[in-house]
């Protein structure tokens, strides 16, 4: 019995057993450890002898028939070559859904992957599909109406990056629509705020955008410019903009080409619309024409459907406002058309052509300008009432536009007498000086108003029927305010007239498209020309309220005086001056009189003026002159003088006011010259013989 125990196992392989179990526990412990751990503990056999069948040998590492390596499964079942284990059945175990005793829980389990919706890149790929569809079709109602039944407007700044960036890889069709379309959907579907940050991304990504489109930095620029002409960027954006990007970066090139080959030049705004051809967008003015003859035809033939194609046609659903004001005045003017007018605006807003929105707004307009056209239609407020409220019963003007006593509202409380005569005054006087350019009637005309009191409401005026005109009338709005102050404005007419029109800046707006723009020019123009101060823009700002569109003009026009070169810019923004600064001005003007008075010739002196180009600042030739004549001893300038005035070079206007601003500082001059006031009065009495000045 005994050597029957010896020879089933040996010490040695005893010895081996027990430290093949103990490796074992530890080894099971971690079922994911590495297959060469394993193969350290395999057991060895003595030579000539077999290993043994038990133990961990026997569990993890079994031989085929064959003599292979085969891994067995767990608890010793399975594995090719091998019984199985207990109560193991051929084949897989098969689950009969039959069988009375089945249970759902038995079946194995199915994990199915399901892709996480990401809510913006849902987004872009619906504005996808309406960009798509937009440059298809050309209906930019219908891309504004998807875009708000789409929703998420958080996500409008990717809607602008999309649009632009799909369009500048287009024709220059497409490239026009995109624009007309960002002016369209501007303030009613994307805010300012939406339109500056997705401009913004563009910028950023300029970069990526140049792999693909080897233009990116011209095509992207002319758009930046684009949205600075249409009013949706304010011209300051170029600026802040530069500040958040790398001077390296293709963004900053894109903002520095906007600002020197589009923005700053000589009627930009004409040549940046009309770089894509213009093919779906033309000027406010053209609009404006085109709107007054479609009417005037509609009249004469009764074609409605002729005259609501031919509005459909013009493609600017959002100034459609301007439809219904200009047919309202043609019906208030031709009484005979009205029944035809009435028929024609109903229809357009039964179709959809004419939107309740853009309906009530022109209605608003014509109500605004009533006072102005009572001048050539009398009754003009009865007839706009009885518009109303057949407009009002006909359900196709909003009811809401009538207040609850059934009466057309009024937004300001009715003119006294005295101020309405006034307002019809200065109208005439304005375009008259208009057609003119005689400065010195208009001073006459507005001193015998005598009604300083309304010089803020003259101003307001004159600005607002220059914008509406060409930039020869805007330059002479100009010129005007520079010796209105002067002559009879003090700096309070001036800053109260502004106040005035910022406003009323909203207003003004529906009316002149571009009036933003336009009023801060007018702003920063008045500062260069030494009519406001800087200060005085900080003092208007003050009395707007924040964030309004005035309070935004404000700030452009602080950034346009901030600019380089600023008063050179400005000088020419309506196409008039040479371009120079007032001090660059000042600097030739004492030049020129100096190389007179060292012996020159008159007539090349007068000539110097003349290349000035800046007649509205000759009033400083007169100063520094008379200034020279008594330093010097000199009264060769009194003879310049006389021949400017003999050549109408030098203006009566011109003379006073340089006169004038002579007599202001003689307590200043006198400390330098002890007879100064003696001398100005000679030369004052000079002036009267010669008839440079009048006598008063």
């Amino acid at each position: 019995m005994a050597a029957a125990r010896e020879g089933f196992l040996t010490d040695e392989q005893r010895e081996v057993l027990k430290t093949a179990t103990q490796s074992t526990e530890v080894l099971s412990s971690s079922p994911k450890s590495p297959s060469w751990l394993m193969a350290e503990h395999q057991i060895k056999a003595p030579a000539g002898e077999r290993a043994p069948n038990v133990g961990i040998a026997v569990r993890h590492v079994r031989r085929s028939h064959s003599g292979k390596l085969v891994r067995v499964k767990k608890d010793g079942g399975g594995g090719k070559g091998t019984w199985g284990k207990l109560l193991d059945t051929d084949g897989e175990p098969h689950i009969d859904r039959n069988d009375p005793n089945y249970d759902s829980g038995e079946e194995p389990y199915q994990l199915v992957g399901s892709a996480v919706s990401d809510p913006l890149d849902e987004y872009k790929r619906k504005v996808a599909s309406i960009i798509d569809e937009y440059f298809t079709t050309g209906d930019v109602d219908l891309a504004a109406s998807e875009l708000r039944d789409l929703g998420s407007s958080e996500y409008h700044p990717y809607f602008i990056k999309r649009l632009v960036s799909m369009a500048m890889d287009r024709h220059d069709k497409e490239k026009e629509m995109a624009s007309v379309l960002l002016s369209a959907l501007y303030s009613d579907v994307i805010s300012s705020t939406q339109i500056k940050q997705g401009f913004f991304m563009l910028l950023e990504s300029a970069d990526d955008l140049a792999v693909d489109i080897l233009d990116t930095v011209e095509t992207l620029a002319l758009f930046v410019a684009r949205a600075v002409v249409d009013d949706i960027l304010p011209p300051a954006f170029v600026t802040r903009a530069k500040k958040s990007l790398s001077e390296s970066s293709k963004g900053f090139e894109v903002l520095q080409t906007a600002e020197k080959s589009y923005l700053s030049a000589p009627h930009h705004a004409e040549l940046v619309e009309r770089r894509w051809g213009g093919s779906t967008h033309i000027t406010v003015e053209e609009v404006k024409k085109k709107i007054s003859d479609l009417l005037r035809e509609y009249v004469e033939s009764g074609d409605t459907a002729e005259a609501c194609r031919c509005i459909r046609q013009l493609g600017v659903a959002f100034f459609h406002h301007e439809v219904v004001k200009r047919a309202l005045i043609l019906a208030m003017e031709n009484r005979s058309a009205e029944p035809l007018i009435l028929k024609l605006l109903k229809e357009a807003s039964e179709e959809g052509l004419i939107s309740s929105s853009q309906m009530v707004k022109g209605f608003s307009r014509l109500r605004e300008s009533l006072d102005d056209l009572a001048l050539d239609i009398p009754s003009a407020k009865s007839l706009f009432e009885s518009l109303v409220q057949l407009a009002v019963t006909d359900n196709w003007l909003d009811s809401s536009f009538v207040n609850s006593n059934g009466d057309v509202p009024v937004t300001e409380a009715e003119d006294d007498g005295k101020l309405k005569r006034y307002k019809e005054e200065i109208v005439s006087i304005i375009h008259e000086y208009f057609l003119s350019d005689d400065i010195p009637e208009l001073i006459r005309s507005l001193v015998d108003l005598g009604s300083p009191e309304y010089n803020p409401i003259f101003l307001k005026k004159l600005i607002t029927l220059a914008m509406d005109r060409k930039n020869r009338e805007k330059e002479m709005a100009s010129v005007l305010l520079s010796t209105l102050h002067i002559e009879i404005f003090s700096t309070q007419d001036i800053v109260d007239g502004f106040t005035l029109l910022l406003e009323s800046a909203e207003d003004t707006a529906l009316d002149i498209l571009d009036a933003s723009n336009e009023l801060a020019l007018f702003l920063a123009r008045a500062v260069i020309d030494d009519v406001l101060a800087p200060l005085n823009l900080e003092e208007i700002g003050n009395r707007l309220a924040p964030n309004c569109n005035g309070s935004e003009t404000v700030h452009v026009a602080q950034s346009l005086i901030a600019a380089r070169h600023a008063g050179e810019r400005l000088l020419r923004c309506w196409g008039g001056g040479t371009g120079w600064a007032v001090e660059d001005a000042k600097d030739k003007i004492v030049k020129l009189l100096e190389e007179y008075e060292t012996g020159g010739v008159v007539g090349e002196a007068c000539q110097c003026i003349r290349d000035l180009g800046m007649p509205f600042f000759n009033h400083e030739v007169v100063k520094k002159a008379l200034v020279m004549a008594m330093e010097k001893k000199n009264d060769r300038m009194l003879d310049l003088l006389q021949e400017c005035y003999s050549e109408g070079l030098i203006t009566t206007n011109q003379m006073t006011k340089g006169f004038g601003r002579v007599e202001d500082g003689l307590d200043d001059l006198a400390l330098d010259i002890p007879d100064a006031v003696g001398k100005f009065k000679g030369y004052h009495e000079h002036a009267v013989v010669r008839g440079w000045l009048v006598s008063v």
